[in-house]
């Protein structure tokens, strides 16, 4: 018998789709042709839309005469809140069925108090994904609430980043035993000689959520999988133990292609490409998947895709909300006498934003809209993009690697800088890279490990400087480094300190970084503006105090940033000994010890009072002396 197969993804905002769970859609949905439904966000909402479904279904054996599709927002907004305004929506119109209709309804809303769903919509098997440890109390509470809909009978998963790195404290906390790594051998999941990690992916999954990854238009991959380092920092050792030096993409693309219409980009996960030693088939294979170095890529009909699908019966669910959303779509592009047509005809099948019209009207009134679709959706060509998304290592670039790189439309071309001991292959890269007309750039610095603060700077400085000097663009996401697996919590709550870093040089840079929104650019004036013009100025900002870094310019031309940094650097050696540790350690309302030098007290009215109007704030005086 076929199962009903849940995938659930949690309520972070996140860049890229859930890969594994779309291996694990192709799994089930194409080789075992179980029911499979993909969920992304709080599960309380997916209870919420089950039992509205459930109301509906149960409604209409009630009373057949009503079309309570119409009115599936009240019923989902008393099932949640319970309000009389929903109740008089649900019920205009009924007569003896109301009793009845609110028995039901009562029913609903104690299900969704408890966060379970009705017995026969209950899962088979539920597949949990996670992601970054920072990330666990929303992963812990989405697991717990799924668990909820389990069948008696049925088996839960976790698997993913968190779930490798922390195992046993995510089982501890949820009573799941995470799936550990890839889903790289037979047997895995099922009884059979299925290699899941090795399947190509269901994208469909991706029209089930109303949730947009920013990247969403691009296929997505591996041509390597593992890295040859063992960077202690890093998480792919454990998560990809293994080497593979090649991996064919060439005919997923086409397949992919041919099922879902083809994608714009070609983004790829490698962790460490540039260390295989078939690095030019890997490019050559890219060429031929349609990413040459000019290729321009011009959308599909994805309405004719839909209904392609919807005729085979390939996940109904999402390519019915596929073609509902392009059909709704195009009301803001058409104008006049055809957009007035267009709409009798929508209209005539009731196709609105209220609900999902069923699969068979959206097939029925397709032909009726077709040609209007096609003549006025969006036709314009635009170029195609590679990328290396996980970034490459500078130590395994060379000029023929480069050349090779050049061959086809990447950008950014992402190359990792961890540290300032990688200056000069990480400087080479870069020069290389412009020679041979990769202008724009991207990396990841990662900062609060062993590193010492200057060195964030120094880096920073040094991607300002190659931009001036060889007119390219490169953009820098610094990176906060967290212990992959502690016995301390930190993976939970971020507060690791590298041993050179503390609390204050770290609220600093985050908070820089929200004026940037976490990444720095090209630019030498905005640069110095940010983290200062010098290594000195760098660590006067770190030291400043935080609205005064916020809120730069007006607490600059109030003049009292200037009172501070007066204060600040006219302070001696043993005047340093003493209010530094209290600066650093960011709790400025436990102070580890009384203060009495004026001096110091005046400085600390700056921390203690800076959220008041900078006009106001109070320089003679201070509650700490004494």
């Amino acid at each position: 018998m076929n199962q009903r197969i849940l995938l659930v993804e949690p309520k972070y905002k996140n860049k890229y789709p859930p890969i594994g769970l779309m291996k694990i859609a192709t799994y089930h949905r194409k080789i075992h042709s179980d029911h499979v439904r993909f969920f992304k966000g709080d599960i309380k909402d997916l209870v919420a839309e089950l039992l509205t479904e459930s109301a509906i279904s149960k409604f209409t054996a009630i009373q057949d005469d009503i079309n309570w599709q119409l009115r599936k927002n009240s019923i989902t907004n008393f099932i949640r809140y319970s309000r009389q305004t929903d109740l008089q929506d649900i019920t205009v119109g009924l007569d003896e069925n109301i009793p009845t209709i609110y028995i039901w309804l009562k029913h609903y809303v104690k299900c969704f108090k408890s966060g379970r769903c009705e017995d026969n919509d209950k899962w088979d098997r539920i597949y949990v994904t996670t992601l970054f440890t920072f990330y666990w109390d929303i992963t812990v509470k989405t697991i717990i609430a799924a668990k909820k809909l389990l069948a008696d009978d049925g088996k839960f998963f976790v698997g993913g980043v968190m779930a490798t790195v922390a195992a046993n404290q995510l089982e501890a906390d949820t009573g799941i035993k995470p799936t550990i790594g890839l889903l790289d051998r037979p047997g895995m999941l099922l009884d059979d000689s299925i290699i899941v990690d090795e399947l190509p992916l269901d994208y469909s999954i991706l029209e089930e959520t109303d949730y947009r990854y920013p990247e969403s238009d691009a296929y997505y991959g591996y041509m390597t999988r593992g890295c040859v380092r063992q960077c202690k920092f890093c998480a792919v050792p454990i998560i990809e133990p293994h080497y593979k030096n090649f991996i064919p993409i060439r005919n997923t693309i086409i397949n992919v292609g041919e099922e879902c219409g083809k994608k714009r980009n070609l983004l790829l996960l490698d962790n460490n490409v540039l260390a295989s030693d078939r690095f030019d088939e890997i490019i050559e294979e890219i060429k031929q998947s349609g990413f040459t170095k000019d290729a321009v890529f011009i959308e599909p009909d994805k309405l004719e895709i839909a209904i392609r699908n919807l005729k085979l019966g390939s996940n109904d669910y999402a390519y019915t909300r596929m073609a509902h959303k392009e059909i709704l779509g195009m009301l803001s592009v058409l104008k006049g006498e055809t957009l007035l047509k267009y709409k009798d005809i929508l209209n005539s099948a009731d196709i609105n934003e209220s609900f999902l019209p069923s699969k068979e009207v959206i097939i029925d009134t397709y032909p009726q809209i077709a040609l209007t679709y096609e003549k006025f959706r969006r036709k314009l060509p635009k170029k195609r993009y590679v990328d290396f998304n996980q970034g490459v290592d500078a130590r395994f670039v060379d000029e023929h690697k480069m050349q090779l790189l050049s061959e086809i439309p990447i950008r950014p071309l992402r190359i990792a800088f961890d540290g300032m001991k990688l200056r000069e292959p990480y400087e080479k890269a870069v020069r290389l890279a412009a020679k041979y007309g990769i202008t724009h750039l991207s990396n990841y610095l990662l900062f609060n490990y062993t590193d010492e603060p200057i060195e964030l700077y120094q880096r920073l400085k040094l991607n300002i400087e190659l931009c001036e000097e060889l007119d390219i663009s490169i953009y820098s996401f610094p990176m906060k480094y967290n212990p992959i697996n502690d016995k301390e919590g930190f993976y939970q709550n971020r507060d690791f300190l590298g041993k050179h870093w503390n609390r204050k040089f770290i609220r600093a840079i985050q908070l820089v970084l929200n004026a940037t929104k976490g990444k720095v650019g090209k630019g030498k004036s905005f640069f110095e503006e940010a983290f200062g013009a010098t290594e000195e100025q760098y660590y006067e900002i770190l030291y400043m105090p935080e609205p005064y870094i916020l809120n730069r310019m007006h607490y600059k031309h109030s003049g009292i940033t200037q009172q501070w940094r007066n204060l600040f650097k006219s302070l001696t050696d043993q005047q340093k000994k003493v209010i530094l540790p209290i600066i650093e350690s960011n709790y400025m309302n436990e102070l580890p010890v009384k203060v009495t030098d004026s001096k110091l007290t005046d400085l600390l009215e700056h921390y203690l009072n800076s959220e008041r109007d900078p006009n106001k704030l109070a320089t003679n005086s201070s509650p700490l002396s004494g």
